[in-house]
């Protein structure tokens, strides 16, 4: 079988792409890798990010180290898809012409005709899972339709397009048929899911019919955007046991005048009024967040207010980035870039800062507590397990003593919590 190298880059719902690919190309006939930079792959495709700075670069270093093995005779066929390639091909032709073909996010179908892998209709809930066995990420929508001032999403993915609510489930039930037990629901709004399709909002019924799915036990919500958020999905967040008490909420900011610039369509008032929804009808669950600072206007007082909100929400999760000008999104279009690069930084810092020592606060919190944990891997004299409240790749992590015992990747068990750092909690097994 040939074998070909699929690199996925940028965020899970990349990763989701690449997985419905390979599955194609597995039927196909071909043997597929992932992420290697160690294969005589003589095929390689490299699935790109466009969204910000950062993730841009690292997809153009990549290209150019595959385009540097292409060139030393290593690999034969190298192609490019995805985010990056959706916004830049014709620039990539002309700066990078040593790929063989670029193809965008919204062009799959290119690269399976190029590769000639299996188009069958019953391929389309299958994957070839990236992840380790026991989790996978189910995208239960494409695109977003919400246009926020500094947001290239919608430029790159289009529309908010749900996935039929039939498939979603299909898929489910074959991953949970492959031995996964953990789903990680994600979408670039979860929330708005069913709204194109059925004229409703469905996630909530979603949720409970993937409760339902023999071998599934952990259920995961992702990137649900708080503007319209759907009373009914607090409700099934606290009454059903497979789904966890972690929902992932990405907030920017709170300052009245912010959220306009940004063209979020909440006030400050609506997001704590949600928050306290939330708490109120699950105690004990980890928020998530995301916040950016010095988006265009962003004053002191701007800041400042910032701050006081996540010192008196105390989020269990939060990720903190500096606002960067995307070509074609209304802040780089309208608004002046005027907060300088080494304000952000400063401000970046001053916010994660406060957040190492609310979590260490709440990590020390959990000492005592006895919790139930999937293991994910094992390191050195650790196994690395996650309870409820964190998810794969970006949540802290539990670190347990092996002490001799022999624990299998994907199992439960009870743990209690023993030491806490900031970001790692320390356990022993129970059961």
């Amino acid at each position: 079988m040939e074998k070909i190298n699929v690199i996925t880059l940028g965020c899970a719902k990349n990763r989701v792409d690449s997985e419905h690919l390979s599955a194609r190309l597995a039927a196909a006939g071909y043997r597929v890798v992932f992420d290697s930079d160690r294969t005589d792959a003589k095929t390689v495709v490299i699935n790109t990010c466009g969204f910000i700075g950062d993730a841009k670069q690292e997809s153009i270093d990549t290209i150019l180290d595959a385009v540097a093995a292409k060139n030393a005779g290593r690999i034969e066929r190298l192609f490019v898809i995805g985010c990056l390639s959706q916004r830049y091909a014709d620039e990539l032709r002309q700066e990078i012409p040593e790929v063989d073909e670029y193809f965008g996010a919204r062009d799959l179908e290119g690269i399976i005709d190029v590769l000639e892998a299996d188009k069958r209709a019953d391929l389309d809930t299958r994957r070839l899972l990236s992840t380790p066995k026991h989790y996978a990420y189910l995208k239960i929508a494409e695109g977003c339709n919400w246009k926020c001032g500094y947001c290239a999403i919608p430029l790159i993915r289009g529309p908010h397009v749900s996935v039929p609510f039939e498939k979603i489930v299909e898929e489910a039930e074959r991953l949970a048929a492959g031995g996964v037990k953990e789903l990680l629901v994600i979408a670039q709004d979860s929330t708005y899911y069913g709204l194109d399709l059925y004229g409703r909002r469905r996630l909530a019924e979603l949720l409970e019919r993937l409760c339902r799915i023999d071998g599934i036990e952990w259920i995961r919500l992702h990137y649900a955007y708080p503007t319209g958020f759907p009373e009914d999905v607090i409700d099934v967040m606290a009454r059903e046991p497979k789904i966890c008490k972690y929902l992932d909420l990405p907030l920017q900011h709170i300052s009245d005048s912010q959220l306009a610039a940004m063209k979020r369509r909440h006030t400050k008032a609506e997001a704590c009024e949600l928050i306290a929804k939330l708490r109120k009808a699950m105690p004990d669950m980890a928020l998530r967040t995301t916040l950016m600072v010095g988006y265009p206007g962003e004053t002191d007082a701007d800041f400042e207010e910032l701050k006081q909100f996540v010192r008196e929400v105390r989020f269990e999760r939060m990720g903190v980035f500096a606002y960067s000008e995307e070509e074609g999104t209304y802040s780089a279009e309208k608004l002046r870039d005027d907060v300088p690069s080494q304000v952000k930084e400063q401000r970046v810092d001053e916010l994660m800062a406060l957040q190492r020592e609310i979590s260490l606060q709440l990590n020390l919190e959990r000492i005592g507590r006895e919790e139930r944990v999937i293991i994910d891997s094992k390191q050195g004299d650790y196994y690395v397990a996650r309870s409820q409240y964190d998810s794969p790749e970006v949540d802290q992590e539990i670190l347990i003593e092996t002490n001799g015992k022999r624990l299998l990747r994907g199992s439960f068990h009870t743990v209690r919590i023993t030491a806490a750092e900031e970001y790692d909690l320390y356990g022993e097994i129970k059961s």
